[in-house]
């Protein structure tokens, strides 16, 4: 399967693959960063979510691609979508914590909703996330996401759903 590789003024959002090694492992070991993620991970379960990341694509034709920050070219992230068995679709990111708080995780989410809607021809674009995880809910909120209902998760936690608008 081609995954299509998306620019912004600031951001190339490429497939992922083995050059993200490093990225994945910084983040998902270090437990602060990753902790609304499921981690700290080993660096085996990094590597095993880096795998499942780049599978996501062949197995549901959607997935998450690497934030490389153009100027300075390195790999600070993910942005994409992710639906695991049982779970609802969903439009998720993750950053380096040197790299957030400035503005990354909201371009790379504009560029993957508008490919969504774009490209996918999806209907509707939907994430969720713990309820303290005020930074996610401040970044759907940017992006003009409206709650749309409460629902209860496989992992048996209860979560607001938001619907992101296509913004063109």
């Amino acid at each position: 399967m081609h995954i299509p590789t998306l620019t912004t003024d600031r951001l190339v959002l490429q497939p992922p693959g083995a050059q993200a090694q490093a990225v994945y492992q910084r983040f998902y070991t270090d437990a602060s960063a990753s902790a609304a993620y499921g981690g700290p991970l080993s660096p085996g379960a990094a590597w095993a979510r880096l795998a499942a990341d780049l599978g996501g694509w062949q197995l549901q034709g959607f997935g998450v691609w690497l934030i490389q920050r153009r100027e300075q070219g390195d790999l600070v992230g993910v942005c994409g979508f992710w639906q695991g068995l049982g779970w609802p679709r969903e439009l998720t990111w993750w950053l380096l914590p040197e790299a957030r708080g400035a503005g990354l995780a909201y371009e790379a989410s504009q560029a993957a909703v508008a490919h969504a809607y774009r490209e996918f021809k999806w209907d509707s674009v939907e994430t969720y996330m713990h309820d303290n995880n005020g930074p996610a809910r401040a970044l759907v909120q940017r992006l003009g996401g409206q709650k749309i209902g409460r629902q209860r998760f496989p992992d048996g936690l209860d979560r607001d759903l938001y619907r992101i608008p296509h913004a063109g």
